[in-house]
């Protein structure tokens, strides 16, 4: 029905790299998520400050701007460093770790709110009867807080991981090959952008009803014990 002219290839390659960034930028995303909800809960003024401060700004800021910054600040930054300790050799940030990282924080800032409100929403009493049976607070987060946080997180983080899918046509921007890049660069040769970015929508389409299922199975999984204590 379409013809590639030889971009098939490619295109699966920018699909392939796509899933990949959306992948690691989900793994640094909740690691993100997780400390500034911790954060954001924690006793210390210090701490919900800075918690706070890093939703306000991430959130406040558009996501393209947020995949230069990391990249080429995080390149400035790195290159200064080097500097200043006598190596004088220009240091050049990996493309596909700037885009993770990037990608990362963005979703991490909303991950925090998620999971500041999952982990409140755990009953009190449970808490509590934890330290009463002599568990730590360490193991009280993860032995009830967490499990139970998770489960209530999981809409949430799946509409979040969604939005980050298609997000990663930004990193295209730092001439990541992904598939928004490979695209246009098949575009570029074929003088055809209908069929490549049609192709492209079907790619993220497919994707995203993937990530759907998967999402309804979590949930379905996750809530099992709590349907059956309610039947």
């Amino acid at each position: 029905m379409f013809d590639l002219q030889g971009f098939g290839p490619q295109i699966a390659f920018g699909a392939w790299m796509t899933v990949q960034v959306a992948l690691g930028g989900l793994l640094v995303g909740l690691i993100c998520g997780l400390l500034g909800a911790w954060a954001k809960l924690s006793p210390y003024a210090f701490f919900r400050a800075l918690g706070q401060s890093y939703t306000t700004v991430v959130r406040g800021i558009p996501e393209i701007l947020v995949v230069l910054l990391v990249y080429f600040g995080g390149e400035d930054i790195i290159n200064r460093m080097a500097e200043a300790v006598g190596y004088d050799d220009y240091i050049e940030i990996n493309v596909f770790v700037a885009g993770v990282c990037a990608l990362g924080l963005s979703f991490g800032a909303y991950a925090t709110e998620v999971f500041r409100g999952a982990i409140q929403s755990v009953p009190r009493g449970q808490i509590e009867a934890g330290i009463a049976c002599g568990m730590q607070g360490r193991q009280v987060f993860w032995r009830i807080t967490l499990p139970q946080a998770m489960r209530l997180a999981i809409p949430g983080l799946g509409n979040l991981f969604q939005v980050l899918l298609k997000d990663t046509s930004l990193v295209s921007l730092i001439a990541l090959p992904e598939l928004m890049r490979n695209s246009a660069i098949a575009i570029s040769n074929t003088k055809e952008p209908f069929t490549f970015y049609f192709i492209a929508a079907l790619i993220y389409l497919a994707i995203t009803s993937v990530v759907m299922l998967g999402q309804i199975y979590a949930e379905k999984w996750a809530n099992r014990g709590v349907k059956r204590a309610a039947s």
